[in-house]
């Protein structure tokens, strides 16, 4: 689900892998470029596709994101096992190794393994870039059998000659097969900043049989969900539990969102708005509750066959790797009327998968506002409405009968900030395109 790019000039990473992380209590922290894969800054980006394509694709990536959510939350099965194989929308630079090899990996707040392609490769896919070679890193180590991460793997591990196997298959039926090792991760601070730091004995999944719907640019994903494999949960205390991310709007073609760690995550001052961290399985997933949607002034409580059961903790997940925001079906009906109660436009047919479109050449501005237990998030135009051609505007959210999800379009020019160790997301109206 990434893409490996080019070998970093070691000379250059070598001046810096001295850095250590430095520890979030102690007020350090470090900030990264994150890059939207449709920016002109993605290997991804295709110059021939118009934007309604570009949005049709992205759109299509959401939904086999939710089919493929499915399987984890209606069986014990590991949810690592459902990373969607060649989805996510973000990319972030990552070296792994000493000297350090660069990949441009998906982030996914949905998924927690980290892991490459890897020679020697026995049944691989194809791809542009070079594959990792553990032999050539003088800080490779594979895990033994008996390690905690291994064990954590469940069903999903094994042990071959004391060294621990994964073996992931995806709802898509792709497939990674490999060892779980550790090794020297490097993150650049920013593009511009000639500034790196130094991540020891983070452990990975290196891959030696991959195959399936992967792409040929890539080759791994980051994996920041709540698991014990993800990067955020590996860098623990030494980040107090914290990381943010600001995404800029996907009209700002040029510019990178950050994603930041430890004190450069801390959210505060006015205008935030937080709401607690639902701890329910499976503990990848970011739970929140929603308890409602206004739309101008009508307030709609939020509505789905779990709230009947009184199970409405924990309703629904934050994922910057799912571009629409999907609601249960007999809440979404109630929104779309509300919204077309608000809009002096008669609805034309959508060009693609979004429920609710119009023809206008203006920005539709309705009022929306998120109700999460604990406080508002008032969304605006940019966050519920998405431009598909020059005539038609669509509505950014759709219906499901299966895991809600809140979506990045709502989150873009917000500073979402996680605070595992507090137990809490907050929201801050931002400007991202200036952090």
């Amino acid at each position: 689900m990434a893409t490996f790019l080019n070998l970093v000039s070691f000379f250059l990473l070598i001046c810096h892998s001295s850095l250590s992380l430095i520890k979030a209590r102690n007020g350090g922290g470090f900030s990264i470029d994150l890059i939207h894969r449709d920016s002109l800054l993605s290997p991804y980006y295709n110059p021939s596709d118009i934007p309604l394509k570009r949005w049709q694709n992205a759109f299509r990536r959401s939904i086999a994101r939710i089919d493929n959510f499915k399987q984890p939350l209606n069986s014990k099965t590991d949810v690592s096992s459902t990373v969607v194989s060649n989805n996510g929308e973000y990319l972030m630079k990552i070296s792994i190794g000493t000297p350090p090899v660069e990949i441009m990996a998906i982030a996914d707040t949905g998924s927690d393994l980290i892991w490459t392609q890897c020679k020697p490769c026995r049944g691989c896919y194809k791809q542009v870039a070079p594959f990792f070679d553990p032999k050539k890193s003088s800080t490779f180590r594979d895990l033994s059998c008996d390690s905690g991460f291994c064990e954590g793997l469940g069903n999903q591990g094994s042990c071959v000659r004391d060294s621990c196997q994964y073996s992931y298959q995806y709802g898509d039926q792709s497939f990674t097969i490999g060892n779980l090792a550790t090794d020297t991760f490097t993150l650049g601070l920013g593009s511009n900043s000639g500034r790196f730091v130094s991540l020891p004995k983070k452990v990975f999944g290196c891959g030696h049989n991959n195959n399936g719907t992967f792409d040929q640019n890539g080759s791994g994903l980051i994996g920041l969900g709540g698991g014990s494999l993800s990067l955020i949960s590996q860098l623990g205390s030494s980040i107090d539990g914290k990381f943010s991310y600001c995404l800029v709007p996907l009209t700002a073609e040029n510019e990178t969102s950050r994603l930041s760690f430890g004190a450069q995550a801390e959210v505060s001052g006015e205008n935030v708005v937080s709401t607690p961290l639902v701890s329910k399985s499976p503990a990848t997933f970011y739970f929140l509750t929603l308890e409602g949607v206004s739309v101008g002034d009508k307030k709609l409580r939020y509505k789905s066959k779990a709230a009947e059961k009184n199970e409405e903790d924990g309703n629904i997940i934050i994922d910057s790797g799912t571009t629409l925001t999907l609601l249960p079906s007999e809440f979404y009906d109630e929104i779309e009327i509300a919204v077309k109660d608000a809009i002096n436009l008669t609805p034309v047919n959508d060009p693609e998968l979004l429920e609710l479109c119009y023809e206008t050449d203006k920005d539709i501005d309705v009022p929306i506002t998120a109700h999460f237990a604990g406080g508002d998030v008032k969304l605006n135009p940019l966050n519920t409405f998405v431009r598909v051609s020059e005539n038609i505007v669509c509505f950014a959210f759709i219906p499901t009968n299966d895991l809600a999800i809140f979506g990045n379009i709502a989150q873009m020019n917000f500073l979402v900030g996680y605070d595992i160790e507090g137990g809490k997301v907050s929201f801050k109206p931002t400007d991202c395109t200036k952090q």
